[in-house]
């Protein structure tokens, strides 16, 4: 029996998916980034297969145990290009994965960006950079600390949702994830009460070029005592408190027992929600041969609203 977190689609399924991805690669402009293009995205998306768009909402109404959704069979393209190297690249273009990406991630909410992140493109590409190999970013291949997504920003995404374009040679790259529900179980009274003190700071990933300095002080777990939200980057998070530092230790034990690792195959979708998910990836070797593994990812927001201050009138690049 298939697990509650993972769901696979039939053929009839993906051809129906394939169907509507195809006909959002010829869509005006063709430009993922362009509103012509969103709207007629969102349109479609409310033509996703019925059981597909039941899954995708049961997950924004609860995301369950583990704090992710992995879809499978998805709609793959006849043949991809070579993984891209460069630095900060994304895709613009309406492709056959991009498309699907988006359509599905309207099914949970608002695709968004941000303006010092990969020039604000909504689809952006996750692949190894040479000469960044040591980086804790998307372009490394070290293994990646665990970290809620954007943790320094005040309008972090609800949701971040990478479709594998391509596995890595080796199959050795996994994506890690870690549920604070879980992690709640090996965490004592007195480390929950720290972790919930204003003790913390967050410093921006590479991928932002480091504008400005780290966060205000902040809490790791804050909302429900018993079912809290995380905010937390174990390579950007810092305290001075040594009550602090002894709780993030505790805490970063208490995420590597709890953590599973996914190893992502083309066409496999996984939704992570940011809120109650910490997410990593292990170490893999790339070989800058046009194969590499290549990911696409993109940031949702439940409530598009929450960050009109931040955004231009229509646009979905914060800030």
């Amino acid at each position: 029996m298939e697990p509650e977190n993972t769901f696979t689609l039939s053929e009839a399924e993906r051809d129906d998916v394939a169907a509507l991805a195809q006909e959002l690669t010829r869509a005006r402009p063709g430009l993922v980034d362009e509103r012509e293009w969103l709207d007629r995205c969102r349109t479609l998306s409310c033509h996703l297969p019925a059981r597909l768009q039941d899954r995708l909402r049961a997950f924004r109404h609860d995301p369950g145990p583990t704090g992710r959704l992995l879809l499978r069979n998805l709609p793959a393209a006849d043949s991809v290009p070579a993984t891209p190297r460069e630095p900060d690249s994304v895709e613009r273009r309406a492709t056959l994965s991009a498309s699907v990406l988006c359509a599905l991630s309207m099914e949970l909410g608002d695709v968004i960006a941000y303006r010092n992140e990969k020039q604000g493109a909504l689809v952006q590409n996750v692949v190894p950079v040479p000469g960044r190999e040591g980086q804790q970013s998307n372009a490394g291949s070290v293994p990646l600390e665990m970290h809620t997504e954007n943790a320094f920003h005040p309008h972090r995404p609800d949701y971040v949702g990478l479709f594998c374009v391509r596995s890595d040679h080796d199959r050795a790259a996994g994506l890690r994830v870690a549920s604070v529900r879980a992690v709640m179980d090996h965490l004592d009274a007195g480390t929950r009460e720290m972790l919930r003190q204003p003790l913390f700071t967050t410093e921006p990933p590479p991928s932002f070029g480091r504008p400005d300095s780290g966060t205000k002080p902040h809490a790791v777990l804050t909302g429900d005592a018993e079912d809290p939200d995380i905010r937390v980057d174990f390579h950007a998070t810092h305290t001075s408190d040594p009550w602090g530092r002894q709780a993030m230790e505790a805490l970063a034990e208490a995420v590597r027992t709890v953590s599973e690792e996914l190893v992502l195959e083309p066409a496999d979708l996984v939704y992570v929600d940011n809120r109650v998910a910490l997410h990593g990836r292990t170490a893999f070797v790339p070989r800058y041969d046009g194969q590499d593994r290549w990911l696409q990812r993109a940031f949702v927001h439940l409530d598009h609203r929450r960050s009109r201050a931040a955004r231009a009138h229509h646009s979905r690049v914060l800030s």
